[in-house]
C-alpha cells in the first residue's frame, strides 16, 4: 500500500524534477498528482521516465483531503495560500520556498544532517525544504562538525542560473546568443548582463550590506547544524545552467587535518569525495548536473587559522537543493510516522 502524493508547481522547473525523482527512486505512490496555477490547468506532464503522463489539476480547486503529501514548488506566494490549507486537510506538506524555513514550529530538515527534527512536523503538519545553497554546504559540513566542532564558516558561492527559475536559463542563453551575433545584451531577470559575467548579487539587499540570499545561508545553517557557528557568506550569480559550487572555509574547536577530512568526507552519507589533487581530479557543475550526491573536492588545510580547513563542493541545486531533498524529507516522513502496509 502506497501514498497519494501531490507535487504542487509540477510545470515549473522543480516541481517537474520532483516528479522525476519520485519516479526515479521508485516512492511508494499509490496516486501522483500534478497541481499547478489555472493557466497550466489542462497540460500534461511527464511522470518521469514512466511513459506516464499527468494531467495538471487547478491549484484553487484542489481538494487535500485523503492526499498524504503535497510537495510544494509553487514559490512563496500560492504557498502562503494553499500550504495551510493542504496541512488542515490532513495532508503533510513538504515546502521548496523560503516562506517557513524560519518558523520554530516547522522543522527545517536535510535528512542526512538532521533527520530527528523532522519529528516536529506535528505542530503545523508543515516541512521546510532549506535553501538550494545551504542543503549542499551542511551536507558537507555535517561530518565534520561531528568530528571536531565548527566554530566558524567563510563560503563564497558560485550559483547557476537555474536558481532564478526557467526565466534565469532563458535570459542566460538568450545573452549568450545575442552576444555571440553581435546584438545588445540587455538584462532583465537579473540586475546586469549574466552571460560571460558574474553578479555578487541574489535576491534583495538588507540594511546590513547582506542580501537575503547570504542571510538565508547564516540563518538557515545555524537551524540545521548548530546555533552556535559564526557564518559569513557571499552569494555569487555565474553563467552556469545547472549546478551550484562553493568554497568553503571552516574553522574548528578541535584539530582536524586534510587527510582526516577526507577520510571522514568519503564514508559520509550523501557525498562523493572526488580529491586527486591532479589536473580534472575535481568536480565542476558540468559533472554534477543531472546527479543525487553532493560532490567535495580540493580538501586542504588553512594555515591562516588554527585548526582550518578549506573545500570545495559541487552540486546539482535542481536535485539536492531543491527536488530531491524533499523526496528524501518524504521517504524520512514514510519511515518514521506514515508507514502503510
Amino acid at each position: 500500500m502506497g501514498y497519494r502524493v501531490a507535487v504542487v508547481g509540477a510545470t515549473g522547473n522543480v516541481g517537474r524534477e520532483m516528479l522525476a525523482i519520485l519516479a526515479e527512486r521508485e516512492f511508494p505512490c499509490d496516486e501522483v498528482a500534478a497541481v499547478a496555477s489555472p493557466r497550466s490547468t489542462g497540460t500534461e506532464v511527464e511522470f518521469g521516465d514512466t511513459g506516464k503522463m499527468l494531467k495538471v489539476k487547478n491549484i484553487e480547486h484542489f481538494d487535500f483531503t485523503g492526499w498524504d503529501i503535497a510537495l510544494f514548488a509553487a514559490g512563496s506566494g500560492p504557498t502562503k495560500i494553499y500550504a495551510p490549507k493542504a496541512a488542515s486537510q490532513g495532508c503533510v506538506v513538504i515546502d521548496n520556498s523560503s516562506l517557513y524555513r524560519m518558523d520554530p514550529d516547522v522543522p527545517l530538515i536535510v535528512p542526512e544532517v538532521n533527520p530527528g527534527a523532522i519529528d516536529g512536523y506535528t505542530k503545523k503538519n508543515i516541512i521546510a525544504n532549506p535553501n538550494c545553497s545551504t542543503a549542499q554546504m551542511v551536507v558537507a559540513l555535517k561530518p565534520l562538525h561531528d568530528a571536531a566542532t565548527i566554530k566558524r564558516v567563510v563560503v563564497s558561492t558560485y550559483q547557476s542560473v537555474s536558481g532564478a527559475g526557467k526565466a534565469g536559463m532563458d535570459e542566460l542563453f538568450e545573452q549568450s546568443r545575442a552576444i555571440f551575433v553581435g546584438d545588445p545584451a540587455e538584462p532583465k531577470k537579473f540586475t546586469k548582463q549574466i552571460a560571460f559575467n558574474v553578479i555578487p548579487h541574489i535576491d534583495v539587499f538588507l540594511d546590513d550590506g547582506s542580501t537575503k540570499e547570504e542571510w538565508k545561508m547564516v540563518a538557515e545553517t545555524k537551524k540545521i547544524l548548530d546555533p552556535k557557528i559564526k557564518v559569513s557568506a557571499t552569494c555569487v550569480r555565474v553563467p552556469v545552467f545547472v549546478g551550484h559550487a562553493e568554497s568553503i572555509n571552516l574553522e574548528f574547536e578541535k584539530e582536524l587535518g586534510a587527510e582526516q577530512a577526507q577520510d571522514i568526507l568519503r564514508e559520509a552519507p550523501g557525498i562523493m569525495l572526488v580529491d586527486k589533487r591532479e589536473d580534472g581530479g575535481y568536480v565542476t557543475p558540468v559533472e554534477c548536473a543531472g546527479d543525487s550526491a553532493t560532490y567535495v573536492s580540493r580538501v586542504r588545510d588553512d594555515p591562516t587559522v588554527e585548526n582550518g580547513l578549506v573545500l570545495w563542493c559541487v552540486s546539482d541545486n535542481l536535485r539536492k537543493g531543491a527536488a530531491l531533498n524533499a523526496v528524501q524529507i518524504a521517504e524520512l516522513l514514510g519511515r518514521r510516522h506514515l508507514k502503510k502496509g
